[in-house]
Protein backbone atom coordinates (compact mmCIF):
# COMPACT_ATOMS: atom_id res chain seq x y z
CA UNK A 1 0.00 0.00 0.00
CA UNK A 2 1.26 3.52 -0.62
CA UNK A 3 0.34 4.80 2.88
CA UNK A 4 3.10 1.86 4.21
CA UNK A 5 5.99 2.51 1.51
CA UNK A 6 5.49 6.54 2.61
CA UNK A 7 5.86 5.76 6.72
CA UNK A 8 8.97 4.25 5.78
CA UNK A 9 10.61 7.36 5.39
CA UNK A 10 11.07 10.09 7.46
CA UNK A 11 8.39 12.97 7.68
CA UNK A 12 10.73 16.15 6.54
CA UNK A 13 7.81 18.87 7.51
CA UNK A 14 7.25 17.65 11.17
CA UNK A 15 7.27 19.87 14.22
CA UNK A 16 9.25 17.21 16.13
CA UNK A 17 12.43 17.41 14.06
CA UNK A 18 12.25 21.48 13.44
CA UNK A 19 9.63 22.06 10.50
CA UNK A 20 7.91 25.61 10.73
CA UNK A 21 4.89 27.40 8.58
CA UNK A 22 6.72 30.47 7.41
CA UNK A 23 3.89 31.68 5.87
CA UNK A 24 -0.10 31.64 4.66
CA UNK A 25 -2.40 33.35 2.34
CA UNK A 26 -5.21 33.33 5.14
CA UNK A 27 -5.73 31.30 8.79
CA UNK A 28 -8.74 32.75 9.40
CA UNK A 29 -10.65 30.31 11.08
CA UNK A 30 -7.52 27.95 11.94
CA UNK A 31 -4.19 28.30 12.51
CA UNK A 32 -1.17 27.66 9.64
CA UNK A 33 0.87 25.89 12.36
CA UNK A 34 -1.53 23.24 13.01
CA UNK A 35 -0.41 21.44 9.72
CA UNK A 36 2.68 20.43 10.95
CA UNK A 37 1.32 19.19 14.44
CA UNK A 38 1.23 15.35 15.52
CA UNK A 39 -1.63 13.31 14.95
CA UNK A 40 -4.66 13.42 12.68
CA UNK A 41 -6.27 16.57 15.15
CA UNK A 42 -9.19 16.15 17.24
CA UNK A 43 -12.50 17.20 16.79
CA UNK A 44 -14.60 19.19 20.08
CA UNK A 45 -18.19 19.32 18.92
CA UNK A 46 -18.69 22.92 20.55
CA UNK A 47 -15.68 24.31 20.87
CA UNK A 48 -16.12 27.94 19.59
CA UNK A 49 -13.72 31.04 19.72
CA UNK A 50 -14.61 34.32 18.43
CA UNK A 51 -13.80 33.75 15.02
CA UNK A 52 -16.52 30.97 14.74
CA UNK A 53 -15.69 27.05 14.98
CA UNK A 54 -12.25 25.74 16.38
CA UNK A 55 -10.64 23.27 14.40
CA UNK A 56 -7.43 21.24 14.51
CA UNK A 57 -5.41 22.22 11.14
CA UNK A 58 -5.27 25.11 8.82
CA UNK A 59 -8.30 26.70 7.75
CA UNK A 60 -8.91 30.02 5.38
CA UNK A 61 -12.24 31.40 5.39
CA UNK A 62 -14.66 31.21 2.06
CA UNK A 63 -12.84 33.21 -0.27
CA UNK A 64 -15.15 35.94 -2.10
CA UNK A 65 -12.77 37.21 -4.62
CA UNK A 66 -10.26 35.50 -7.54
CA UNK A 67 -7.24 33.28 -6.34
CA UNK A 68 -6.96 30.37 -4.19
CA UNK A 69 -5.18 30.29 -0.54
CA UNK A 70 -2.06 28.71 0.25
CA UNK A 71 0.90 28.03 2.82
CA UNK A 72 4.43 27.63 3.14
CA UNK A 73 6.14 25.09 4.84
CA UNK A 74 10.27 25.41 5.68
CA UNK A 75 11.37 21.50 6.14
CA UNK A 76 12.75 21.06 9.67
CA UNK A 77 15.37 18.92 7.47
CA UNK A 78 16.28 19.10 3.46
CA UNK A 79 15.96 16.34 1.63
CA UNK A 80 14.53 14.03 -0.77
CA UNK A 81 10.68 14.19 -1.27
CA UNK A 82 8.97 11.04 -1.57
CA UNK A 83 5.44 11.75 -1.25
CA UNK A 84 2.72 13.21 1.10
CA UNK A 85 -0.27 12.96 2.76
CA UNK A 86 -2.92 15.93 2.78
CA UNK A 87 -5.28 15.27 5.87
CA UNK A 88 -8.76 16.82 6.13
CA UNK A 89 -9.62 15.14 8.75
CA UNK A 90 -12.77 16.33 10.66
CA UNK A 91 -12.90 19.14 7.58
CA UNK A 92 -16.04 17.70 6.16
CA UNK A 93 -18.46 20.50 4.90
CA UNK A 94 -15.16 23.12 4.69
CA UNK A 95 -12.35 20.88 2.94
CA UNK A 96 -10.48 22.05 -0.04
CA UNK A 97 -11.88 20.25 -3.31
CA UNK A 98 -8.07 20.31 -4.81
CA UNK A 99 -5.00 20.92 -3.96
CA UNK A 100 -1.12 21.07 -5.16
CA UNK A 101 2.33 21.09 -4.04
CA UNK A 102 5.38 23.57 -4.99
CA UNK A 103 8.78 22.75 -3.88
CA UNK A 104 12.07 24.53 -3.91
CA UNK A 105 15.67 24.33 -2.55
CA UNK A 106 16.98 27.82 -0.72
CA UNK A 107 19.90 28.70 0.97
CA UNK A 108 18.40 31.69 3.01
CA UNK A 109 14.29 32.62 3.89
CA UNK A 110 13.42 35.82 2.05
CA UNK A 111 12.01 38.53 4.23
CA UNK A 112 8.56 38.71 3.04
CA UNK A 113 7.04 35.38 1.96
CA UNK A 114 3.64 37.59 0.19
CA UNK A 115 6.15 37.59 -2.30
CA UNK A 116 6.65 33.89 -2.81
CA UNK A 117 5.10 34.02 -6.51
CA UNK A 118 8.61 35.64 -7.50
CA UNK A 119 10.17 32.52 -6.70
CA UNK A 120 10.97 29.53 -8.65
CA UNK A 121 9.07 26.88 -7.46
CA UNK A 122 8.97 23.58 -9.04
CA UNK A 123 5.22 21.53 -8.98
CA UNK A 124 5.85 18.36 -7.87
CA UNK A 125 2.09 17.43 -7.11
CA UNK A 126 -0.07 18.90 -9.87
CA UNK A 127 -3.50 19.60 -9.01
CA UNK A 128 -5.08 17.10 -7.26
CA UNK A 129 -8.97 15.99 -6.11
CA UNK A 130 -9.42 15.89 -2.31
CA UNK A 131 -12.29 14.34 -0.29
CA UNK A 132 -13.40 15.44 3.22
CA UNK A 133 -12.15 13.45 6.26
CA UNK A 134 -9.95 11.79 5.00
CA UNK A 135 -6.05 11.02 4.53
CA UNK A 136 -4.99 11.54 0.72
CA UNK A 137 -1.36 10.13 -0.01
CA UNK A 138 0.71 11.11 -3.17
CA UNK A 139 4.03 9.48 -4.28
CA UNK A 140 6.63 11.42 -5.46
CA UNK A 141 9.23 10.27 -8.65
CA UNK A 142 12.05 13.20 -7.59
CA UNK A 143 15.77 12.56 -6.47
CA UNK A 144 16.08 16.42 -5.89
CA UNK A 145 17.02 17.95 -2.54
CA UNK A 146 14.19 20.61 -1.43
CA UNK A 147 14.11 22.96 1.48
CA UNK A 148 10.91 24.10 1.13
CA UNK A 149 7.64 23.39 0.20
CA UNK A 150 4.15 25.31 -1.00
CA UNK A 151 0.97 23.98 -0.27
CA UNK A 152 -1.82 25.25 -2.40
CA UNK A 153 -5.70 24.31 -1.93
CA UNK A 154 -8.61 25.71 -4.19
CA UNK A 155 -10.29 27.89 -3.66
CA UNK A 156 -10.44 27.67 0.34
CA UNK A 157 -11.18 25.41 2.94
CA UNK A 158 -9.52 23.41 5.63
CA UNK A 159 -6.33 21.11 6.24
CA UNK A 160 -6.16 19.14 9.17
CA UNK A 161 -2.20 17.66 8.71
CA UNK A 162 0.53 17.48 6.10
CA UNK A 163 3.16 15.57 6.02
CA UNK A 164 5.79 15.40 3.64
CA UNK A 165 7.30 12.45 3.43
CA UNK A 166 11.53 11.73 2.53
CA UNK A 167 15.04 11.28 3.12
CA UNK A 168 16.96 13.67 4.47
CA UNK A 169 19.91 14.96 3.09
CA UNK A 170 23.11 16.01 4.68
CA UNK A 171 26.01 17.21 3.32
CA UNK A 172 28.87 14.82 5.33
CA UNK A 173 31.89 16.62 3.13
CA UNK A 174 31.26 19.98 5.09
CA UNK A 175 31.76 18.22 8.48
CA UNK A 176 34.54 17.57 10.14
CA UNK A 177 35.59 14.73 11.05
CA UNK A 178 36.78 15.36 14.25
CA UNK A 179 33.58 16.62 15.59
CA UNK A 180 31.73 14.91 18.24
CA UNK A 181 27.91 14.92 16.20
CA UNK A 182 24.93 12.89 17.31
CA UNK A 183 25.13 10.09 14.10
CA UNK A 184 21.72 8.79 15.39
CA UNK A 185 19.66 11.77 15.42
CA UNK A 186 17.64 12.19 12.35
CA UNK A 187 18.07 15.32 11.13
CA UNK A 188 21.67 13.41 10.46
CA UNK A 189 19.91 11.04 8.87
CA UNK A 190 19.65 8.24 11.34
CA UNK A 191 16.42 5.94 11.04
CA UNK A 192 14.67 4.29 13.11
CA UNK A 193 14.60 0.89 11.46
CA UNK A 194 12.97 -1.76 13.60
CA UNK A 195 11.58 -2.49 17.37
CA UNK A 196 10.03 -5.97 18.62
CA UNK A 197 7.29 -3.50 20.51
CA UNK A 198 6.29 0.03 20.52
CA UNK A 199 2.78 -0.31 22.18
CA UNK A 200 2.70 3.00 23.99
CA UNK A 201 4.26 4.98 21.77
CA UNK A 202 6.88 5.11 18.70
CA UNK A 203 10.40 4.57 17.76
CA UNK A 204 11.03 7.09 15.92
CA UNK A 205 10.71 9.37 19.27
CA UNK A 206 14.06 8.14 20.19
CA UNK A 207 15.89 10.02 17.67
CA UNK A 208 14.45 13.59 17.86
CA UNK A 209 16.65 15.99 18.09
CA UNK A 210 14.48 18.32 20.97
CA UNK A 211 14.44 16.80 24.30
CA UNK A 212 11.21 14.32 25.25
CA UNK A 213 8.55 16.47 26.52
CA UNK A 214 6.05 14.35 28.27
CA UNK A 215 5.76 10.48 28.85
CA UNK A 216 4.33 9.95 25.33
CA UNK A 217 7.30 11.77 23.59
CA UNK A 218 9.44 8.29 24.06
CA UNK A 219 10.16 4.69 22.72
CA UNK A 220 7.76 2.40 25.26
CA UNK A 221 7.21 -1.90 25.66
CA UNK A 222 4.15 -2.92 27.04
CA UNK A 223 4.46 -4.74 30.31
CA UNK A 224 6.05 -8.27 29.17
CA UNK A 225 5.42 -11.39 31.93
CA UNK A 226 8.14 -13.02 30.43
CA UNK A 227 11.19 -13.99 32.83
CA UNK A 228 14.61 -12.48 31.35
CA UNK A 229 13.10 -10.67 28.48
CA UNK A 230 14.57 -8.30 26.16
CA UNK A 231 12.99 -5.58 24.26
CA UNK A 232 15.22 -3.85 21.53
CA UNK A 233 15.26 -1.34 18.88
CA UNK A 234 17.55 -1.23 16.07
CA UNK A 235 18.92 2.67 14.23
CA UNK A 236 20.51 3.06 11.45
CA UNK A 237 23.15 5.99 11.89
CA UNK A 238 23.07 8.52 9.53
CA UNK A 239 27.07 8.12 8.70
CA UNK A 240 29.10 5.22 9.86
CA UNK A 241 31.33 6.31 12.40
CA UNK A 242 33.61 5.87 15.95
CA UNK A 243 31.28 5.76 19.04
CA UNK A 244 32.71 8.09 21.67
CA UNK A 245 29.85 9.10 23.81
CA UNK A 246 26.33 7.52 24.91
CA UNK A 247 23.36 9.21 26.44
CA UNK A 248 20.43 7.29 27.61
CA UNK A 249 17.55 9.63 28.55
CA UNK A 250 14.92 8.00 30.92
CA UNK A 251 13.41 11.46 31.38
CA UNK A 252 9.35 11.15 32.79
CA UNK A 253 9.52 7.73 32.91
CA UNK A 254 9.75 6.87 36.51
CA UNK A 255 7.22 3.91 37.25
CA UNK A 256 7.76 2.30 33.80
CA UNK A 257 11.26 3.05 32.88
CA UNK A 258 13.63 0.02 32.21
CA UNK A 259 16.06 -1.52 34.85
CA UNK A 260 18.77 -1.58 32.66
CA UNK A 261 20.19 -1.78 29.26
CA UNK A 262 23.17 -2.78 26.90
CA UNK A 263 23.77 -1.82 23.35
CA UNK A 264 25.21 -3.55 20.44
CA UNK A 265 26.52 -2.58 17.27
CA UNK A 266 27.30 -3.77 13.54
CA UNK A 267 29.01 -2.79 10.77
CA UNK A 268 27.08 -3.44 7.29
CA UNK A 269 26.21 -1.78 4.13
CA UNK A 270 22.94 -3.07 3.91
CA UNK A 271 19.71 -2.74 6.20
CA UNK A 272 18.15 -5.95 4.93
CA UNK A 273 21.01 -8.08 5.97
CA UNK A 274 20.78 -6.41 9.31
CA UNK A 275 16.85 -7.01 9.85
CA UNK A 276 17.51 -10.34 8.18
CA UNK A 277 20.25 -11.27 10.95
CA UNK A 278 22.49 -11.83 8.11
CA UNK A 279 25.45 -10.28 10.27
CA UNK A 280 27.27 -10.33 13.30
CA UNK A 281 26.52 -7.72 16.44
CA UNK A 282 29.37 -6.66 18.44
CA UNK A 283 28.26 -5.64 22.22
CA UNK A 284 29.41 -1.67 22.29
CA UNK A 285 27.86 -1.32 26.11
CA UNK A 286 27.73 -3.71 28.18
CA UNK A 287 24.44 -4.18 30.48
CA UNK A 288 24.09 -0.83 32.19
CA UNK A 289 22.05 -0.52 35.22
CA UNK A 290 19.25 2.25 34.89
CA UNK A 291 16.96 5.27 37.17
CA UNK A 292 14.13 6.64 36.70
CA UNK A 293 13.70 10.06 34.78
CA UNK A 294 17.68 10.51 34.29
CA UNK A 295 20.35 11.14 31.80
CA UNK A 296 22.75 8.50 31.49
CA UNK A 297 25.81 9.10 30.29
CA UNK A 298 28.61 6.63 29.11
CA UNK A 299 31.82 6.78 27.61
CA UNK A 300 34.50 4.96 30.02
CA UNK A 301 32.07 1.95 29.80
CA UNK A 302 32.06 1.75 25.64
CA UNK A 303 33.94 -0.67 24.68
CA UNK A 304 35.59 0.00 21.35
CA UNK A 305 34.98 -1.89 18.27
CA UNK A 306 37.60 -2.91 15.17
CA UNK A 307 35.46 -1.37 12.44
CA UNK A 308 33.16 2.17 12.12
CA UNK A 309 29.57 1.68 13.29
CA UNK A 310 26.68 1.70 10.86
CA UNK A 311 23.96 0.09 12.97
CA UNK A 312 23.40 0.11 16.83
CA UNK A 313 20.77 -2.19 18.93
CA UNK A 314 19.52 -1.03 21.91
CA UNK A 315 18.30 -3.59 24.29
CA UNK A 316 16.29 -2.91 27.74
CA UNK A 317 15.33 -5.63 30.36
CA UNK A 318 12.49 -6.40 30.86
CA UNK A 319 10.65 -3.88 29.05
CA UNK A 320 9.45 -0.19 30.24
CA UNK A 321 10.32 3.63 28.67
CA UNK A 322 13.02 5.54 26.78
CA UNK A 323 12.89 9.17 26.38
CA UNK A 324 16.32 10.01 23.75
CA UNK A 325 19.10 7.97 23.04
CA UNK A 326 21.83 9.99 21.58
CA UNK A 327 24.67 8.07 19.67
CA UNK A 328 27.67 10.55 19.65
CA UNK A 329 30.65 9.93 17.80
CA UNK A 330 33.08 11.35 14.31
CA UNK A 331 32.57 9.88 10.88
CA UNK A 332 34.57 7.47 9.43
Amino acid sequence: MIEDRLKQYTDLASEKIGGQVLYATDDFFAEKENLIKEGRGIFIADKYTDRGKWMDGWESRRKRTEGHDWAILKLGAEGKIKGFDIDTNHFLGNHPPHASVEAINLENDISNWANADELSWEEILPKSPLNPGSQHFFEIDSNKIYTHVRLHIYPDGGVARFRVYGDVYKDWSKVNHEDLIDLALVNNCGKALHCNDMFFSVMDNLISPTKGKNMGDGWETKRNRTPNNEDYVILKLGHSGIIKKIIVDTKHFKGNYPDSCAIDVCNCDSDDAVLNGNHEWTSLLPNQKLDADREHHFEKEIQQTKQPITHVKLKIYPDGGISRLRILGTIK
